[in-house]
């Protein structure tokens, strides 16, 4: 069964005043408002707060999330906590991790009236800083000439076998931390991070926080010398993100992306800057490959740099290479244009339809405003009217109507391809039949090229989410959110599981004149958050009646936990209890040999054994040998009563 948590949203952090440079931007082009665009983009920043690794902050609002992966980095020694989950696994990768970043940042800087506007401004704060800051941590050498930088956390391999949820998995498995470093370098990762870190400084100095903003400018520029004068591709050193992020598309674009932004987060800073980034960026573009039959992803910032070179110069070529895309995308260039679903979805690939999709509507969106402030208001509206389409598209104005962004809209997808949200114990992707858990915020990969999707969280191809599906969307939503409307919720409702996930089950295994023989059964299904018992205990109440303690023994029969105590506890008067301690065996939502473990023993007496009084026999005795939950046998972890009713 679903309930339905209720989180209220807060103030927003003081900020600079808006200024009418925005009103002029954004010229209201008299389209009628068909969405909650305000709540659209409210829900796909909290998406970012379901993917945080680490000790949770006290702002997180998922209320399914617990602490998660505590000892990353402890196998190399260095705190590697934090960040980002890439999508329904648990690997942190830091190349998609940086692009993510980079294009969030840059939605907020476009549009950071909108989301000042909508009340999503400190959401973006907080979700930008809890990245950039592990990024800061991720770098653990700047010194020129021995640069470090960790840029994977976790086996995709390993973790991709294993189907359980985030607060578990450091107990499954090991998380390996790899890094490039002045020997084995890695430019696109070096220049990505880079990025996010000059981009974010632009974020964080627009909203008041010039010292943060300061910081990520100085490790910006190291990051970017690591990645121009020790070249190299990153995924041959980090030999692990190459079935699943290998680069493709080479590392020139990222020498320029980063040299772009850095550029830009110089110039903000104001600090007597030459503009010699923005040299070095116009120079290696000339060794760019200059695609325009794709689109902006993690491998290829092609695209991205184009607009920015665009912006900052006014050439004809850069502009002439935009164009070229984004004609592409709606009217067609030179003969090739990108196939269109019936319904009206500019398709790409199969693979994540929708995450293609909505980044060019983003970074359309920031073109097609460009435009209009030089006064070319045909391609303007072109490309404006595109990113529309593509947002309603997306939001339900499809042959299915249905939202993609989970949560939000009608007929939303409720089962993806996310290991948390589904909520197993048993390590099965099919058990239970439907996600215990709402990803509130999530865009899915979307449908095929005739609009037909299902909502499977198997098929991961089409139900998969993650980090770099949803900057696209988030940015998008914030100009559409200025050009349209639409109030976001006062409290966001996210749907969770309550049936009772952690509890003893019991039964009377054997009994006689003079002992009792119990089966007790500990079990952990949680998943709202899931919960690992490290240290569990149960203790079972009984009462001596006139018999002296030397008279009991207690002995293990059989079971999985075996640390038994030589004689009961007295609490008092003739009470007692037994305690069985399963110290070692760590009792979690892992599959069916780690979410439960059994145990049995026996009480026996050198007298008569009278049960009748016995505080947690109760519930046990007439059930003629089945496992129930046994509600008054105490269930402990690490000494604290978690579950059942003890006596006073």
């Amino acid at each position: 069964m679903l309930i339905k948590k209720i989180f209220k949203l807060g103030s927003w952090i003081a900020i600079a005043p808006i200024t009418l440079a925005f009103l002029l931007v954004f010229p209201c082009l008299g389209t009628q408002s068909k969405y909650n665009y305000g709540e659209a983009l409210q829900k796909t920043i909290l998406f970012f707060e379901a993917q945080q690794a680490g000790k949770l902050p006290a702002w997180n609002r998922v209320p399914w999330r617990g602490d998660a992966t505590l000892t990353d980095g402890a196998d190399v020694g260095v705190d590697l906590t934090g960040g980002w989950f890439d999508a329904g696994d648990h690997v942190k990768f830091g190349f998609p991790m940086a692009a993510s970043a980079t294009n969030l940042a840059w939605g907020g800087i476009e549009y950071y009236d909108a989301y000042q506007k909508s009340g999503q401004l400190i959401y973006l704060s907080r979700n930008l800083k809890w990245v950039t800051d592990y990024f800061l941590k991720a770098f653990v050498n700047d010194q020129p000439g021995q640069y470090v930088l960790y840029g994977q956390v976790g086996d995709g391999n390993q973790d991709h076998q294993w189907w359980g949820p985030a607060e578990a998995v450091s107990y499954q498995m090991a998380r390996p931390a790899s890094k490039i470093d002045t020997s084995c370098p890695g430019s696109e990762l070096a220049g990505e991070t880079s990025a996010a870190l000059s981009a974010a400084s632009i974020f964080f100095r627009k909203n008041g926080d010039t010292a943060y903003a300061d910081l990520l400018v100085q490790k910006a520029e190291r990051l970017y010398d690591f990645a121009d004068q020790y070249r190299g591709k990153y995924s041959d050193c980090i030999t692990a993100a190459v079935p699943f992020y290998k680069s493709f598309s080479g590392y020139q674009d990222e020498i320029v992306w980063g040299a772009i932004w850095l550029h830009k987060a110089k110039s903000a800073q104001n600090w007597g800057y030459n503009g010699e980034y923005l040299s070095e960026a116009i120079a290696e573009y000339q060794s760019m490959s200059k695609p325009y039959n794709y689109t902006h992803i993690t491998d290829d910032k092609s695209y991205g740099a184009y607009i920015l070179l665009a912006q900052e110069t006014g050439d004809l070529e850069y502009r002439q290479r935009v164009e070229a895309w984004l004609d592409y995308w709606t009217i067609g260039y030179q003969g090739e244009k990108i196939t269109y679903t019936p319904g009206g979805l500019a398709f790409l690939n199969q693979w994540g339809s929708l995450n293609y999709a909505a980044n060019t509507a983003f970074i359309g969106f920031i073109y097609s405003d460009w435009l209009r402030h030089q006064g070319e208001r045909e391609k303007a509206n072109r490309y404006f009217d595109f990113g529309v389409s593509q947002v309603n598209y997306i939001l339900g104005n499809n042959p299915s109507n249905r939202s993609y962004i989970i949560g939000f809209g009608r007929n939303y997808p409720k089962n993806p391809h996310h290991r948390t949200s589904h909520g197993s114990w048993l390590n099965d992707s099919n058990n239970p039949s439907e996600n215990r858990n709402l990803l509130v915020g999530a865009l899915v990969g979307g449908p095929d090229e005739n609009d037909q999707w299902q909502d499977d969280r198997n098929n991961w191809e089409n139900n998969e989410v993650g980090i770099g599906y949803n900057w696209g969307i988030a940015g998008a939503l914030a100009r559409m959110y200025w050009e349209f409307g639409g109030e976001p919720l006062a409290e966001i409702p996210i749907a969770t599981d309550s049936e009772e996930s952690i509890y003893v089950e019991a039964k009377i295994k054997q009994s006689g004149a003079n002992f009792l023989e119990i089966q007790a059964d500990i079990v952990n299904k949680s998943a709202s958050p899931a919960q690992v018992l490290d240290n569990p205990a149960i203790r079972f109440f009984f009462t001596l009646d006139s018999y002296d303690i030397q008279d009991i023994s207690v002995v293990e029969t059989e079971g999985e936990c075996s640390n038994f105590p030589n004689q009961p506890v007295r609490v008092s008067g003739q009470l007692y209890y037994v305690e069985i301690n399963c110290q070692g065996k760590a009792i979690y939502p892992g599959g069916s040999d780690r979410y439960k473990k059994s145990l049995s023993f026996r009480i026996t007496s050198n007298n008569r054994w009278n049960d009748n009084n016995d505080w947690s026999i109760k519930g046990l005795k007439y059930n003629f040998g089945r496992t129930v939950k046994a509600t008054q046998i105490g269930l402990y972890n690490n000494g604290e009563l978690i579950w059942g009713k003890v006596p006073n």
